[in-house]
């Protein structure tokens, strides 16, 4: 059934310095915040999909933080939610080529890639795809805390505008560019099927300071059939509505005193995520 794919949609920026936004331009990198596509490559209308447009269309909205599971298939890196056997979205390199042509395109745009690597992949093997793909040119190598690093119009003079991050099993020491999540971020809980999104606390790493860290909302709304969580695909106006995203950031904003440096959504293309990205910015 696709009538729930007609919802409201939000409309992409209009080109500009700085991801669409000349006022970013002065801004450090952990001053700014980004709406967050998850799992951005799961596209379609299925229990296990995430979103509705592809990778490279979720970036011509004016989306500029992308989510994606990885799964180690027959010695491979492929994009596949949970197992891939629920779903293959195809191989990272596939993936990451994609990226590469987009942001050949668009030389005055920063980009942050969140990969989560659940089966311990070795990071080099990560590594070797970025450079198959030529993305690798475009990596920021970070030094210093993150509230020392520059300012977005530095990473895209220096031409070192895309921040890779991944969750577990990274190491800086073996691949300089792919960061330890957990070393620069927090989140919130994930797994949220309260419509009303009441928490902020810090669910992961468990027991972090968040002081000197930047964080990570997530935004995404889930139905709990029988103990397994889907996508709340029907309800994807409201959740990515402004008032409702406004809502958790200002119980955030309370809580820890600053606005989310990353607030994820599912079916990024609907509501008002790019308002909303533009409203935190001002």
């Amino acid at each position: 059934m696709r009538a729930a794919l007609f919802l409201p949609v939000v409309v992409g920026l209009a080109a500009a310095a700085c991801n669409g936004n000349d006022a970013l331009c002065g801004k450090k990198y952990s001053e700014v915040t980004f709406v967050g596509s998850h799992n951005s490559p799961f596209v379609g209308i299925g229990p296990a999909d995430n979103q509705l447009v592809s990778p490279t269309a979720q970036l011509d909205l004016g989306v500029r933080f992308l989510q994606a599971q990885t799964q180690n298939k027959d010695g491979g890196i492929q994009m596949c939610h949970t197992d891939c056997l629920i779903l293959d979205a195809g191989s990272l390199s596939d993936y990451l080529t994609s990226i590469t042509k987009w942001m050949n395109a668009h030389p005055d745009e920063v980009v942050t890639l969140l990969l989560t690597n659940i089966d311990a992949i070795p990071v080099q093997k990560f590594d070797d795809v970025f450079k198959s793909t030529g993305l690798d040119k475009y990596v920021l190598r970070p030094e210093g805390k993150v509230a020392e690093w520059p300012t977005l119009q530095k990473l895209i003079d220096d031409g070192t505008r895309l921040v890779v991050f991944m969750d577990y099993h990274a190491d800086t020491s073996k691949v300089n560019y792919i960061l330890d999540e957990f070393q620069y971020f927090w989140e919130t809980p994930y797994g949220e099927t309260d419509s009303n999104f009441p928490r902020c606390n810090i669910d992961r790493p468990e027991g972090v300071d968040p002081n000197g860290r930047m964080y990570l909302v997530n935004h995404v709304l889930n139905i709990d059939i029988f103990g397994v969580k889907i996508p709340d695909l029907a309800n994807a106006g409201k959740t990515n509505s402004f008032d409702s995203i406004d809502k958790q950031v200002n119980l955030c904003r309370g809580m820890w005193g600053k606005t989310p440096n990353v607030i994820l959504l599912d079916w990024i293309n609907v509501g008002d995520a790019v308002k909303a990205q533009t409203t935190y910015n001002a």
